[in-house]
């Protein structure tokens, strides 16, 4: 296995604090893992999307790294794509070195626990975002005409509505090959209904299936067809034996509440300042 250590400084127990003063962060980037690593990630969230990125990219693009986090009390896992971090662990650990990490590398996003969040939310240049995760509701769709639904649509209509819906996603190249190497790779799937509303799976892993990027056009909202093609979609997905959630920032949260989806958790990302 190659196993590269981030280090640019060397470390003093006094960066953890009193409460991990025998500690020892280490953050190794990894080509592989093995079963027992697969066990541990595909019981959460963060895990979860690690392991679908890992499936989809492997580790021989530069712009899609991942790495083991190994300290006393349990061992983690974290992977950066383009600009995000998403880290996996089950324990509380020393914020040292992956504050040192993200001030290196400069993440837009940094998704974490939050018993690790807390610890690096103050990081000078980001602010933290509320967010809530939400399960799909045993709705049925009461208005849904298949007939207007693309599976497999063209990506530019799709990004035309999504960017609507999120105005701060700017880089289409980005957006275009991140998405169309996930669907190639069989990890995503885009849904567009009546060419206004659209809904992304983002990955199926272990019977687990996240969907995101959901919005209409503008000139289309206050008509249902976000709701009809989540129903549909949530109906779908449940027929398979699938587990289906979303997260939603707090300005979107109130429709979720009202189309009938359960709160489930809430928690806090940081994204970094523009």
């Amino acid at each position: 296995m190659r196993c590269e250590i981030f280090r640019h400084r060397s470390l003093r127990k006094s960066d953890y604090g009193n409460d991990f003063k025998d500690s020892e962060l280490m953050i190794k980037q990894i080509d592989n893992i093995n079963q027992a690593d697969r066990n541990y990630l595909v019981k959460s969230y963060y895990g979860r999307k690690f392991l679908a990125y890992l499936q989809a990219y492997g580790t021989d693009y530069d712009f899609c790294r991942f790495f083991r986090l190994e300290y006393d009390n349990c061992t983690g896992y974290m992977f950066q794509i383009n600009a995000t971090l998403v880290v996996c662990a089950d324990h509380e650990f020393p914020a040292g070195e992956l504050e040192q990490f993200i001030l290196m590398n400069l993440p837009y996003r940094v998704e974490a626990p939050s018993y690790v969040l807390k610890n690096i939310e103050n990081i000078e240049g980001y602010h933290k975002l509320k967010r809530t995760q939400f399960e799909f509701s045993e709705h049925m769709p009461e208005h849904f005409n298949e007939a207007e639904l693309e599976e497999n649509p063209k990506l530019d209509e799709a990004y035309a509505i999504i960017t609507e819906g999120f105005p701060n996603m700017k880089n289409y190249g980005l957006w275009i090959t991140e998405n169309s190497h996930r669907i190639r790779r069989g990890i995503s799937r885009i849904y567009l209904y009546k060419k206004c509303t659209t809904a992304t799976v983002i990955y199926d892993v272990d019977d687990h299936v996240l969907i995101g990027q959901v919005a209409t056009r503008e000139s289309a909202r206050g008509n249902g067809y976000a709701r009809e093609l989540l129903y549909w979609l949530g109906h779908k997905l449940r027929l398979q034996g699938k587990k289906i959630s979303l997260f939603a920032l707090d300005y979107r949260e109130s429709f979720y509440h009202e189309i009938g989806f359960k709160e489930i958790s809430v928690e806090c990302v940081i994204e970094r300042k523009l």
